[in-house]
Parts: structure tokens; sequence; C-alpha cells
């Protein structure tokens, strides 16, 4: 499987994007617009080995609800990815059992070269 989720209005998943070879390989999903759905967090959590993998800290609603001052679960994570779009960290790249979460430099590096790599 080659799969992007992403958020189509992110300019920093747009500009990591643009850094992907042969882009047009990639199955994309925008979050907003097509959110993920339990089965696909599921399996992304099973090649992540966690949600708090997949959990964006930076999004805007995670001081906004008070989510920095709690202690928060695997389920936690899981039931606020699937409530709102912007808790996944972004963009999650699946390339066949390699997943790459997130926007760090070494990051979108591994994944740029995996995708150069792949079929």
């Amino acid at each position: 499987m080659m799969k992007i989720y992403h958020l189509a209005t992110c300019t920093t998943c747009q500009r990591i994007l643009k850094e992907i070879p042969r882009l047009k390989r990639f199955e994309l999903q925008d979050i907003k617009t097509q959110p993920i759905t339990p089965a696909q967090l599921d399996e992304l959590k099973k090649m992540a080995g966690s949600y708090e993998a997949l959990f964006s800290r930076v999004a805007l609603k995670y001081r906004a609800l008070g989510l920095n001052t709690m202690t928060l679960t695997e389920k936690d994570y899981r039931t606020y990815i699937l409530q709102e779009y912007t808790f996944l960290k972004r963009p999650v790249v699946v390339i066949g059992k390699d997943i790459f979460i997130g926007h760090a430099p070494k990051v979108v590096k591994a994944m740029v070269a995996a995708s150069a790599k792949a079929r």
C-alpha cells in the first residue's frame, strides 16, 4: 500500500507532497474532507506502535481543550484523533510496511528516500 494521509490546506503538507517523487503512485486522503476511519486509525496504530505516536500536540485544540494538563491514555489519543482531524500528526505516509509520521526534517528525508525506492 502506498498512501498519504494529509491536510490539503496545510502548507507544510503541501511542501512535503512536492518533495515526494512520483507522487501519483500514492493514494492521497485529505483528512478534513475524508475523515480517517476507526479501521484506518487502528491499522496505522499497528504500524506506528501506539496512538500516541500518531497524535499531534501542536494542534491548536490541544491547549484549548486543556489536554496539555491531562494525562492521556491510548484510548484517549484514539478518541481525540477520531473526533478531530487536527489531532492526527501529519502527514502520515505509508509505503508498504513502513510508516512515516510528521514533518520533522529527518522523517521527511527518510520518507522521500523510501518513496524514491518504492515500486
